[in-house]
């Protein structure tokens, strides 16, 4: 029996990036392989017309792009982590329906997938907990959710698409907390200028009635913006051609064109945090 996701529900929000990700495993197929995200989509009672016709525009596939390299950059810093640490527990917050670090996986390491309690409810149904697998309900800003994970031996935090929503000096406490509890362990994460997240968050922001974006959280250059993690090493790469020059066949010239105007007008970034011992 099929999952049933309601239109203009909060659940709907975890149809689009895994419809991206599904979208994006099709069209460019050597860059970006996500089956899980594929075979989710199947089990899901919802009308999909509506994100099918915009499949066609040129707008939504180079979102879908943009939901391909964002995930392949993130997973390429959880293996590196592995590298070190295979037996870690990788976390992914505000996971949705996001499988990214499933598809990371070593076969020893553990997984946490966190997120709001409505959210998890969905993915429980969907994707319910293994012996490896943990999911966890709870709210990034109580950080009492940090006694429920295990960095025993080590941990390694994704988030994708989630700290645009969140203000700045939410973010500091969070990853000053992060980095007073998380010795030896890594953050990574996604982010950009100012200008771009006014873009990104425009619905949301009118619908919210914020007038201003300047308080929510945003990167120009990683290492001056977080200066104030003093027992952090703190890198960036850029999102779009930061661990891939998009050369593929597959990708059009105008994308890769755009692509490098993310990268260097947008800041679009992969921020990678290495907390001290």
């Amino acid at each position: 029996m099929k999952y049933h996701i309601e239109k203009n529900s909060v659940q709907e929000t975890l149809v689009i990036p895994l419809y991206g990700r599904k979208l994006c495993t099709e069209i460019f197929p050597d860059l970006f392989q996500d089956g899980k995200a594929v075979e989710l989509i199947d089990r899901l009672d919802y009308d999909f017309s509506e994100l099918e016709q915009k499949s066609e525009s040129t707008a939504h596939r180079f979102g879908a792009l943009e939901v391909a390299m964002r995930e392949t950059d993130l997973m390429c810093e959880l293996k590196d982590y592995l590298v070190k640490h295979p037996e870690a527990t990788l976390v992914n917050l505000g996971c949705g329906l996001d499988q990214t670090c499933e598809n990371a996986d070593n076969g020893r390491c553990r997984i946490v997938n966190f997120d709001m309690p409505d959210v998890i409810a969905a993915r429980n149904e969907l994707l319910p907990e293994t012996e490896r697998i943990r999911n966890i309900a709870g709210d990034l800003n109580d950080i009492s959710w940090f006694d429920g994970i295990d960095d025993t031996n080590g941990v390694c935090f994704m988030a994708a698409g989630v700290f645009y929503y969140f203000k700045k000096d939410e973010i500091k406490k969070l990853f000053s907390a992060m980095e007073r509890r998380f010795r030896g362990g890594r953050l990574v994460f996604d982010t950009a200028n100012e200008r771009a997240v006014k873009i990104m968050l425009k619905t949301w922001v009118k619908e919210a009635g914020i007038t201003s974006i300047k308080d929510y959280f945003s990167v120009r250059d990683a290492e001056t913006d977080l200066a104030y993690l003093t027992n952090t090493t703190i890198s960036s790469r850029g999102y779009m051609l930061g661990y891939n020059d998009l050369k593929d066949p597959s990708v059009p010239g105008m994308f890769r064109l755009l692509a490098k105007i993310g990268d260097s007008f947008m800041k679009m970034q992969i921020v990678k945090l290495d907390f001290g011992m």
